[in-house]
């Protein structure tokens, strides 16, 4: 199964808390890392006045089902000390599973794809970066959605 994960952090020297965390997704069991996007400089979504973030997009293959994978994501996260406080406040990391192939899942821990996918340019700018061609679950294309999202602001950094 091919799983697209997004990564961000505001704290705590954010670029190399999502460098570490590529690291690490590529040592998750029964996973293999298969690409990953530049990283990126965001301005923060959310409450208050946050640092902007650092931002990326992994693509791994597992044979975990979703929520070993979830789990397996949710560790880093917590190896990384991520406390979950605010809803959409700062954090050191945050590890999303985007897409897992063409699923479609919708269930109390985990949604899939994710709910904000299609809104967020820190998202698929670098989603864009390791599968241009990428064609979501209800047949939309990342390029159609990227024609949609302008950058805003968003700088590519790496």
């Amino acid at each position: 199964m091919l799983a697209y994960i997004g990564l961000g952090s505001n704290l705590e020297n954010p670029l190399a808390q999502v460098e570490q965390a590529l690291v690490e997704l590529a040592a998750i069991p029964e996973s293999s890392l298969l690409a990953k996007s530049p990283l990126y400089r965001s301005a923060a979504v959310g409450p208050g006045d946050q640092p902007d973030y650092i931002n990326a997009a992994a693509l791994l293959e597992t044979s975990l089902a979703p929520l070993a994978l979830l789990d397996a994501l949710q560790a880093i996260e917590l190896s990384h000390q991520r406390v979950r406080l605010e809803h959409w406040g700062p954090r050191t990391l945050d590890l999303d599973i985007l897409l897992l192939d063409q699923q479609t899942i919708d269930s109390d821990r985990l949604k899939v794809p994710h709910p904000y996918l299609t809104q967020r340019n820190f998202v698929l700018y670098p989603l864009a970066d390791i599968a241009p061609e990428l064609l979501l679950p209800d047949g939309r294309s990342l390029q159609q959605l990227i024609a949609q999202c302008p950058r805003d602001g968003l700088e590519l950094i790496e």
